[in-house]
């Protein structure tokens, strides 16, 4: 008996061992995440790209590829760089079919679409309306005149952009395009989509505040973005975000006059202008953040939201269930609040949501 319970006293200990050796290799090879930050600069602002994965992450090879794919992308769609191929065609003053490379012809595609599904508040020609009122690569000085003004609206509207199977066509020979109020959303779904390829799951792409991410952040919860507080007084800068969003996955876009302005003869004046009246725009809405499923339709549909009222673009929007859009409010009584379309869950918000 004595023998017989010594027996398995050292077979208990040796299946223990083994078990131990298991769980030992198991967890070994359950490696901890790897989690990395690229940072870098692009269409004149910044970049950063967040990713959490399972594997080894080449950061150097991630990087080079990031920036040659947004160098690509500025030598098409930069009105700051006189070669690029968006100043080229905004150069070419006929009315002859014009070849352009297929991430040109997207864009212009879309913006063209948002044109239409917003009757025009979006419009992608407004390049030299934009550089009378100061803004861009070649900017007058002075608060423009309005026979001035009136004179560039007879070369401006998207209906002069003919855009069919590739090819590019002007109906005015003057008219020319600008991009920016798209391009930076362009730009993050391709990024966003080169890593998806890659083979990672949990990233996050920001330009220029433009925003799309898919997966779990380093805490393993969903990715978080805060709605930016835009600054007016000492108690605004103590408070940066007015809310937070955490989602799944989406793409987020915010337009808002307090980030771009221009200072002419003391007045200041936001950069978002109304392509129809063609005078910046003066409104009671601080800020328009919109949510969708790629960061290109959203950075359009911020940028025509701003230039509508509340009503006008909630209005748009109603039945569109691939869009949604909070809206920043300055009221009556100058207290701010907050509005929405759509499905949305705003975290902490600090002001009312009405």
């Amino acid at each position: 008996m004595i023998v017989l319970v010594k027996l398995f006293k050292i077979l208990k200990i040796k299946k223990t061992q083994l078990l131990l050796g298991f769980l030992l290799l198991f967890i070994c090879c359950d490696r901890p995440d790897e989690k990395i930050i690229i940072k870098g600069s692009t269409m004149g602002t910044s970049y950063v790209v967040k990713i959490v994965a399972n594997k080894d992450i080449e950061t150097k090879k991630i990087k080079y590829s990031i920036d040659s794919i947004l160098v690509k992308l500025n030598k098409q769609m930069s009105t700051w760089d006189p070669e690029s191929e968006i100043s080229k065609f905004n150069r070419w003053e006929s009315l002859e079919p014009y070849d352009v490379s297929r991430q040109f012809y997207e864009v212009v595609e879309s913006a063209l679409f948002l044109s239409k599904k917003t009757n025009g508040m979006f419009d992608a020609t407004v390049f030299d309306l934009s550089s009378l009122w100061g803004f861009g690569p070649n900017p007058k000085s002075g608060i423009p005149e309005k026979k001035n003004i009136d004179s560039i609206l007879t070369l401006t509207g998207y209906e002069n952009i003919i855009c069919t199977n590739g090819i590019l066509m002007k109906k005015n020979r003057k008219v020319k395009l600008d991009l920016n109020a798209i391009a930076k959303g362009y730009g993050v779904d391709v990024i966003f989509n080169f890593l998806r390829t890659s083979g990672f799951e949990n990233i996050f792409v920001e330009i220029g505040g433009e925003v799309k991410f898919t997966g779990y952040n380093f805490r393993n919860e969903n990715w978080s973005v805060g709605l930016e507080n835009p600054i007016s007084n000492q108690i605004d800068k103590q408070i940066p975000f007015f809310g937070v969003l955490k989602n799944e996955g989406c793409a987020i876009a915010t337009s808002a006059n307090y980030r771009n302005f221009v200072d002419l003869d003391g007045t200041i004046l936001g950069h978002t202008i109304n392509p129809k009246s063609g005078f910046p725009i003066q409104t009671n809405v601080l800020s328009v953040t919109v949510i969708s499923k790629t960061c290109m339709e959203s950075d359009g549909w911020a940028t025509a939201l701003m230039t509508m009222s509340y009503e006008q673009g909630a209005s748009i929007l109603s039945g569109n269930d691939s869009v949604s859009a909070i809206w920043l409010m300055r009221g009556t009584d100058g207290l701010r609040y907050i509005t929405m379309e759509g499905e949305i869950n705003i975290i902490d918000p600090i002001y009312d949501i009405r």
